[in-house]
């Protein structure tokens, strides 16, 4: 590791090779007196804290903090409290502040997080796993969508899923089909407005039928009708209504 360090006058304790008499007088060893400070060349080892201004390598050299356990850098105050930490170890590496932030070169926000919440700044936030995201609680969002070719599933194994809006909620296939699925019961609950069903045909494939007359028509054509508490069944199309003769159904 090659650095230049530029030290106030404070003690040190430096293991190196002393320089004989006949050698140059700038220096011992490996640690060189310049005109910018201290200049060390090759692998040193410092017994004692070492205070510096600066630390840099050599140009177009990388610089290199090896520990065979971590490495901590501490800001203080001027009451030597410690204000933020960052902790690389063999496990982990730990930040300890107040807020958290990562930004682009052109000072964008990407990522930030502190006591009250998260905030995620990219364009785009992408989970690569292969079970997706869990959130145990709940999440606020204006637009959830899945990559291009690709399906988007809003899944609750165990607990209802709920979606809530106060302006409305537009769930949209541009490309492809809709499809909600549930155990037992899927509800459509419009409080103070209206629910459309919006297309060119509408099936209901699998809804009861009301009983008919074996004189009756064979003819496929039957009636839609609704009982009291909103349950859906055919009946028989006939020259009236034969909504009233199985109401049965509604049971």
């Amino acid at each position: 590791m090659d650095w230049i360090s530029k030290m106030p006058q404070e003690q040190y304790a430096h293991r190196s090779t002393m320089q004989t008499s006949e050698g140059p007088q700038d220096g011992m060893g490996n640690l060189r007196i310049t005109d910018k400070g201290l200049k060390l060349e090759g692998d040193s080892e410092f017994l004692k804290p070492l205070y510096a201004k600066e630390i840099r390598s050599r140009p177009g050299n990388p610089l290199y903090f090896q520990s065979a356990r971590n490495v901590t850098v501490n800001i203080l105050n001027e009451k030597t409290k410690v204000l933020t930490r960052l902790v690389t170890g063999p496990q982990a590496v730990e930040a300890h502040s107040q807020k958290f932030e990562v930004k682009t070169l052109s000072g964008k926000l990407l990522f930030s997080a502190d006591d009250n919440e998260v905030v995620v700044g990219a364009e785009r936030l992408r989970v690569l796993g292969a079970e997706g995201t869990v959130f145990p609680k709940s999440i606020e969002t204006p637009n959830v969508r899945a990559d291009p070719f690709k399906e988007l599933r809003l899944e609750s194994p165990t607990r209802a899923l709920v979606m809530e809006a106060p302006k409305g909620i537009e769930i949209n296939a541009e490309a492809g089909s809709l499809k909600a699925t549930c155990r037992t019961e899927l509800r459509l609950e419009s409080k103070d407005g209206e629910i459309t069903l919006n297309s060119a045909k509408i099936k209901l494939p699998n809804l009861p039928q009301g009983s008919s007359s074996s004189a009756g028509s064979r003819q496929k054509i039957y009636e839609l009708c609704v009982c009291p508490n909103g349950r859906l069944f055919l009946s028989q199309a006939g020259t009236s209504s034969t909504c009233q003769i199985n109401t049965s159904v509604c049971l």
